[in-house]
């Protein structure tokens, strides 16, 4: 059945493991048992407890179900499949160096099969035994790496490649990422939460990580004052790709219309309405760009399905500048905050935005210090703005009006 795997038009993980099979028996053992488990459709991996001196996560246990007539392991050289999270570097920066060192080290004591990265973010090194786990942690720590977050912890964080190599970084991704990582530490190795708690940092709107769907502190890079617009390169794109194209695959794709194409080749945007969605800066990158005064939006509470449905980051801080210690210093204290509030009200196996669920969000704020925000609403295009002053006038005018009625 594995064979099958390999012969469609695309390439497959069997001829990958195949290749780490020669003269290596834990390989050759995991697809035997890989296969049994096609066969008759049910896994056989379990877990348990495996460690590292001082830690209490950042390895995921696997052990072996199949059992022979005999009460010994079906596959014995695959008994223990365990995986080590290593943190990776901020922005998926490495030298061939550090990934010749670390793929050494594992071919030396696991299974030699490696995933950049994991959904959480870490390097996963997957396949090796309860005695060699100690064994591989010792030997990269020596030359500087670190595990990762497994458990109910802090999360390995993540963030993008940014100002390194893209034009439309708004903030400095690595520095936050290192922020807030140092800071968090030891709530990755220590597990103490009711379940997981993510950190992703995009430098833009892009949000390559993903993080507004999947981290439950999501940072990312923007700006509030006008879009850039250089009026010759937008002339310069009409003339190369023609009206039409501008105005089919520009203009009419802007999510709240605020675009629109001059007679004379030139572009207007409206900034009050635009709400950096990206595309016109992805498609004109030399025309468009980010505005000058830059800065992060913060939103709590992505994730996957859980208890309940996938859900987006809520947005709890709109803009914050970030140019000094102090700002950072700020970033910080939020995630502190959040972090020991979930940690006191949420229940188990409940993520910090299934608890803003259950909660309210105006609780959420108020457990952390924040003020309310207009801003802070789920559908910001659909919901209408009610006007609060005056409101207590407006209101004992409507209760005269139903005395008068009484009376």
């Amino acid at each position: 059945m594995l064979d099958q795997l390999e012969s469609g038009p695309w390439p497959s993980f069997v001829t990958g493991l195949k290749r780490l099979a020669h003269n290596n028996n834990m390989m050759v053992d995991l697809l035997g048992q890989l296969e049994h488990s096609y066969t008759t459709r049910k896994g056989y991996w379990k877990g348990g407890t495996v460690s590292v001196f001082g830690y209490g996560g950042g390895i995921i246990p696997r052990f072996t179900e199949l059992m022979g007539s005999d009460g010994k392991p079906m596959f014995p050289e695959a008994k223990e499949f365990h995986t080590l999270r290593v943190q990776p570097a901020p922005g998926n920066h490495y030298t061939t160096k550090m990934l010749r060192q670390l793929s050494d080290s594992w071919n030396k004591w696991g299974s030699g099969l490696i995933a950049f990265h994991g959904q959480t973010g870490n390097i996963m090194f997957i396949g090796t035994t309860s005695e060699n786990t100690q064994h591989f942690f010792d030997e990269i720590n020596e030359y500087g790496w670190d595990l990762g977050g497994a458990g109910p912890c802090v999360r390995t964080g993540m963030s993008c490649v940014g100002a390194a190599r893209c034009e439309q970084s708004c903030a400095n991704e690595q520095k936050i990422h290192r922020t807030l990582v140092n800071n968090f530490i030891d709530d990755m190795h220590r597990p103490a939460l009711p379940y997981k708690f993510k950190f992703k940092v995009s430098g833009c709107p892009n949000d390559c990580m993903n993080s507004i769907q999947r981290a439950d502190f999501s940072v990312i890079g923007t700006w509030r004052d006008n879009m850039k617009v250089d009026q010759k390169e937008v002339k310069a794109f009409v003339k190369a790709k023609g009206r039409k194209y501008v105005v089919d695959n520009v203009v009419a794709r802007c999510p709240t219309k605020a675009l629109s194409l001059n007679d004379d080749d030139t572009l207007d945007v409206d900034n009050r309405n635009c709400v950096r969605c990206m595309h016109c800066i992805n498609v004109m990158t030399k025309a468009l760009k980010p505005g000058d005064d830059k800065g992060i939006t913060l939103l709590i509470g992505g994730k996957r399905t859980l208890k309940i449905g996938d859900t987006f980051g809520t947005v709890i801080i709109p803009f914050m500048k970030l140019e000094t210690d102090e700002d950072y210093d700020r970033i910080r204290e939020i995630a502190a905050s959040t972090i020991d509030f979930w940690a006191e009200n949420g229940l188990e196996h409940e993520r910090c935005g299934e608890m803003i669920e259950r909660i309210g969000l105006a609780n959420f704020l108020e457990g952390i210090g924040l003020e309310v925000d207009p801003n802070m609403i789920n559908h910001p295009r659909t919901s209408s703005y009610v006007r609060l002053d005056e409101w207590d006038q407006e209101a004992e005018k409507w209760k005269n009006r139903k005395q008068q009625a009484a009376g």
